[in-house]
């Protein structure tokens, strides 16, 4: 017979599995990617081509995707675009090309992403945004910092919450998928001069954000990973 030690060995042998496999089924074997809500409001670069490691492929399967499944198309994007829509038939594009997209999980890397890349912003951190950006995102970022740095100006930027990451857009350009997200945030920023004196923001203020980001992936690539290739302000 077990005593109570085995017992209690075998379950924790089991909750960590189940958790080892809950997380790795969910990444794409790259750190997760960040964000920023600077760069959309003051930057707006037009699309480029670095990475942005958004986690936007379930884990693969062995079950064969049918090409005609009225059902599952009918439903396939609930919650996520209304049936018929121009952003349903650009996700539908894209899943034709790549099976195993799948909106939940691209939606979770997006909003890490954009958490991540919103404060490497601020910080200056200028290794992890190149990683993370298109090359024409990545120059205007770029240009920024180094403005502030020329100024003396520091930048301080603290997510309050991420209230919303919701699709807007999707397609499939020759061999390019494209998806565009809204995102709604709560954050506190604020821009120092050299002697430490507010220049823009308040710290104690807590300001509402709205960002539209479009992240793009070569659906011909092993590479799993989604670039950020446009951010603007919106409405």
């Amino acid at each position: 017979m077990f005593d109570i030690y085995t017992i209690i060995f075998l379950a924790l042998a089991v909750f960590i599995f189940l958790r080892l496999r809950s997380v790795l089924g969910q990444r794409t074997g790259r750190e997760r990617p960040p964000y920023d809500p600077y760069s959309a409001r003051d930057i707006r670069p037009a699309p480029g081509d670095k990475v942005v490691a958004l986690p936007g492929r379930a884990p693969v399967s062995d079950t064969t995707h049918k090409s005609s499944e009225p059902a599952e198309t009918v439903d396939r994007w609930k919650g996520i675009a209304e049936p018929g829509s121009a952003l349903a038939a650009g996700l539908d594009a894209i899943v034709r090309d790549d099976k195993d997209f799948d909106t939940k999980h691209f939606i979770a890397g997006a909003r890490a992403a954009y958490d991540m890349i919103v404060t490497a912003y601020a910080a200056g951190d200028r290794r992890q945004l190149k990683g993370l950006l298109g090359r024409e995102v990545y120059d205007g970022f770029d240009a920024a910092i180094r403005g502030r740095e020329q100024r003396g100006e520091t930048v301080e930027t603290r997510f309050v919450s991420i209230d919303g990451a919701d699709l807007v857009a999707a397609e499939v350009r020759g061999k390019t998928a494209q998806v565009t997200v809204r995102f709604l945030s709560q954050l506190v920023s604020v821009t120092r001069d050299k002697a430490g004196a507010v220049i823009d923001g308040n710290p104690d203020k807590v300001t509402s954000v709205t960002d539209v980001w479009t992240f793009a992936r070569d659906i011909g690539s092993r590479d799993p990973n989604w670039k950020l290739v446009a951010t603007e302000a919106g409405q």
